[in-house]
């Protein structure tokens, strides 16, 4: 007598977990989905560049590889680039943080040395 007992109590258990997860499932694929668009750097620029503000920039970290820069530089050169509408102020910009996180610079950034005559 007890067999069928537990037998139906498993039936009623299985049914009931069964029911709650496909009540789960149908809230969690109903949920709004993220967007997954990378954002570009939303702020304005500071007086002199540093190396945060060129990684920013270009949506890479501060030590990235040059590979990974020059694909950045290009993503972000493409969607604002002068002779596509974009400004020649923010492609002078976006150059500057490639040349920066490269190391290449402008030719008189480096340290400046004291002449004493």
């Amino acid at each position: 007598m007890a067999t069928p007992l537990v037998a139906g109590l498993s039936v009623a258990a299985a049914a009931l977990g069964s029911r709650y997860m496909i009540q789960a499932w149908q809230v969690f694929r109903a949920r709004a989905a993220m967007p997954r668009v990378r954002r570009f750097y939303p702020g304005g620029f500071e007086r002199e560049m540093t190396r945060r503000e060129a990684a920013l920039i270009l949506g890479v970290r501060e030590r990235a590889a040059v590979d990974k820069i020059k694909e950045a530089h290009k993503r972000v050169m493409v969607a604002n680039h002068p002779d596509a509408g974009g400004s020649h102020y923010i492609a002078s910009k976006i150059n500057e943080a490639k040349d920066m996180l490269t190391g290449k610079g402008k030719s008189g950034s480096g340290p400046r040395k004291l002449l004493t005559e």
